[in-house]
């Protein structure tokens, strides 16, 4: 499969006659967007908004613009307004071609890669969506200089899990890039993190082998954000990796000592390690994972930094 993305300044990706903009509403008023001369249609970027009630919103805005199959749909904004947009394009008359411009680094080095799309279901992340790849994701990094610090590390969580898969490098210096006070991200390793994601892909689009390893820290962290709203989609990732490493180190997979570095080095750039939720509420939201089949769930277990492997564990439903 063909790399979609492409690196460079936003300003050089419009105009695009023929194009409707799905937005994220914090740039409504700030003249970017609107220079570009397309149809608006605005996203609030939250949870709660990631939902078919605005799908099908969305879906009424688009009627009325008239926009048909030639369409070309393109989502500006983070990971929440990415999915979104790429579930609208999938369904709406059988389908629009669309293009992504990821806004947060989250969405730069994870959300908009891959061509998953989707919305939630009674707090369920993801629960209904689709595999469908973007004609381009258009990468400019110059929007992560406008992030609060929080929405950076949330960023840094995926980053970080990224490199623990494949490039024990990257990793070490993205944690030496996010221990600033106030991190300045270079393009070189939003370029890595994203290589690393589309090379995964590439070898199983739909999700049924390899994939899975870009689960890392999810099986635990989507049951975070189900049974709590204190933490960000990053910060829950975060905690969940941690969770994954001592299970890891439970199993025999990892050492202590490459656990520990994993919950040192996450506490060091900002992020949380642990959510206090209670265990028997934490393994109920888990039994409703998207990806346990029948009585058997998966879990991505870190083995050493830079390596990951998919555990199979029966449960009792």
């Amino acid at each position: 499969m063909k790399s979609n993305l492409t690196y460079g300044k936003v300003a050089d990706l419009f105009p695009r006659p023929g194009s409707i903009v799905v937005a994220d509403e914090w740039f409504h008023g700030r003249g970017i967007i609107e220079a570009w001369g397309c149809p608006v249609l605005w996203v609030r970027a939250a949870e709660e908004e990631k939902t078919l009630a605005t799908v099908e919103r969305l879906t009424e805005e688009l009627l009325g613009l008239e926009a048909d199959r030639d369409t070309l749909l393109i989502g500006v904004g983070g990971g929440i307004v990415t999915d979104v947009t790429g579930f609208t394009a999938a369904i709406y008359k059988r389908g629009l071609k669309f293009g992504l411009v990821p806004t947060t680094l989250l969405a730069q080095v994870d959300a908009a890669i891959g061509g998953k799309n989707g919305v939630n279901f009674d707090r369920y992340k993801n629960m209904l969506g689709t595999f469908r790849q973007a004609e381009f994701i258009y990468i400019d990094t110059d929007f992560l200089k406008t992030l609060p610090i929080r929405e950076l590390r949330c960023g840094a969580a995926e980053m970080l899990k990224t490199f623990l898969l494949a490039d024990p490098h990257a990793y070490e210096a993205a944690v030496e890039v996010f221990r600033a006070e106030t991190p300045q991200v270079p393009q070189w390793l939003v370029r890595r993190a994203g290589e690393i994601k589309m090379d995964i892909v590439s070898q199983d689009p739909e999700d049924h082998g390899i994939r899975q390893l870009l689960n890392l820290g999810h099986t635990f962290g989507h049951a975070i954000e189900k049974c709590s709203n204190r933490f960000e989609h990053g910060e829950a990732v975060a905690i969940g990796i941690v969770m994954a490493a001592r299970m890891a180190c439970s199993k025999g997979l990892m050492t202590q000592e490459d656990a520990d570095r994993i919950e040192a080095d996450f506490q060091s750039v900002g992020l949380p390690v642990e959510a206090l939720i209670p265990e028997t509420e934490l393994q109920a939201a888990i039994l409703q994972d998207k990806k346990r089949t029948g009585a058997t769930l998966r879990y991505v277990l870190p083995v050493t930094i830079g390596k990951a492997t998919i555990w199979e564990e029966s449960v009792t439903v």
